[in-house]
């Protein structure tokens, strides 16, 4: 349950840093999606069902707070959940080359959806007036970034389980007998 609550605080920081923090920042378009960290660092640690529900949530509120097209987040957080839970499987998790490559790939997700939305949308001519070089710096921003995030999310997790088990114990000592 408390670690339901770590990650609920933690995707409500995301998200505030995302929509209202950054924006007001010159550099921010050549920002990646900051909610990778949290997808990533949520598939290294779960394997269970109720986490690709709960990661469809966060893509629905990002989807509706963000202006893709409707399920763009859901889609690229669930195939980042995929890869990262067929992929740990076979490689050290915490392997810092491990969490760049998947990183990169996240970040490379995305940006391959919104190349394909607007494809879709506006046919091959569209594609050639995308600004390219914001894509490479989103990927170069999310190598660089991506990793001391899901890093420092997942000491902030410890520190977390740290508080709970030592508040518990004050509890039960403080209320016990």
């Amino acid at each position: 349950m408390m670690n339901i609550l770590f990650f609920v605080i933690v995707t409500i920081f995301l998200i505030i840093f995302q929509t209202i923090v950054f924006p007001a920042f010159d550099w921010f378009p050549q920002c990646f999606d900051l909610m990778i960290m949290n997808i990533i660092c949520l598939s290294l640690v779960y394997s269970h069902y109720a986490v690709i529900l709960t990661i469809i949530l966060v893509g629905v509120v990002m989807d509706s707070i963000s202006g893709v097209a409707f399920f763009h987040h859901i889609f690229s957080y669930l195939w980042i959940y995929l890869i990262v839970q067929l992929f740990k499987q076979f490689v050290f998790q915490r392997s810092i080359i491990f969490i760049l490559i998947i990183s990169l790939v996240s970040v490379f997700i995305q940006q391959g959806l919104i190349l394909f939305s607007v494809f879709i949308g506006q046919g091959s001519q569209a594609i050639s007036q995308i600004d390219f070089t914001l894509m490479g710096w989103q990927l170069f921003w999310g190598g660089l970034l991506i990793p001391p995030g899901v890093w420092m999310i997942n000491a902030l997790r410890q520190y977390w389980m740290y508080l709970v088990k030592m508040l518990k114990k004050q509890f039960a000592h403080k209320y016990r007998g």
